[in-house]
């Protein structure tokens, strides 16, 4: 049994194909027009724009253009997300096989009822929990004692040198040993202008203990 109605409606099927297949191509209709907000009159686009007469569609361009084939009677279905979908019908009595629309969606809209969310169950949770909350330092305080001087010299003071100073180092030490060469190592004790600008710092108090 489920047999013979699977092969009925088989035939039905190709049997409305059929019907639809011979249809006087004279009839065929350029369809083509602008799909725009009801709201603002502002083209949409990217529109989907189908026919459900021939299972048919196509897409709007960035204008909200489109252009298709339809025939006499065809129902045409515009669907965009955030609106209603619309049906348009193909008006059977044209007389040109070329015919131009404007068609206007409208926002599809829900209403939401108001939803009030509160943070504590109860208000005497809530001062309660104000008393006795720690206090805690913003981002930008904790920014500041990251960032400041002491923490950046601790932090310093215990990594290794890098491939840039170590790189500094080892250069200063080969124009040290070029500029000597030949020399004696440069010797600050027997520097007298070190000298002088020890005794005249001590003089001057900059030596003192903070």
């Amino acid at each position: 049994m489920r047999i013979i109605i699977f092969s009925l409606l088989i035939f039905a099927s190709f049997r409305t194909f059929a019907q639809r297949t011979i249809i006087d191509t004279s009839k065929i209709i350029q369809l083509s027009g602008v799909v725009v907000s009801e709201e603002d009159l502002v083209p949409m686009p990217y529109i989907t724009v189908y026919d459900k007469s021939i299972r048919k569609g196509v897409i709007a361009d960035y204008y909200g253009f489109f252009s298709t084939v339809s025939f006499p009677g065809d129902t045409i279905y515009f669907s965009y997300f955030g609106y209603q979908t619309s049906t348009y019908i193909v008006p059977d009595t044209l007389k040109d096989n070329r015919y131009s629309i404007i068609h206007m969606l409208q926002r599809d809209t829900v209403n939401i009822p108001e939803v009030t969310v509160y943070p504590w169950p109860s208000r005497e949770e809530f001062a309660n929990y104000f008393v006795n909350m720690k206090p805690y330092d913003d981002a930008v305080r904790r920014a500041q004692k990251e960032l400041s001087g002491e923490s950046l010299a601790f932090v310093a003071a215990r990594l290794d040198n890098d491939a840039s100073l170590a790189y500094g180092y080892a250069t200063n030490q080969r124009y040290t040993k070029l500029y000597t060469n030949g020399q004696l190592p440069v010797n600050n004790l027997l520097n007298p202008y070190s000298w002088a600008k020890l005794i005249k710092d001590w003089k001057e108090g900059k030596l003192a203990r903070q």
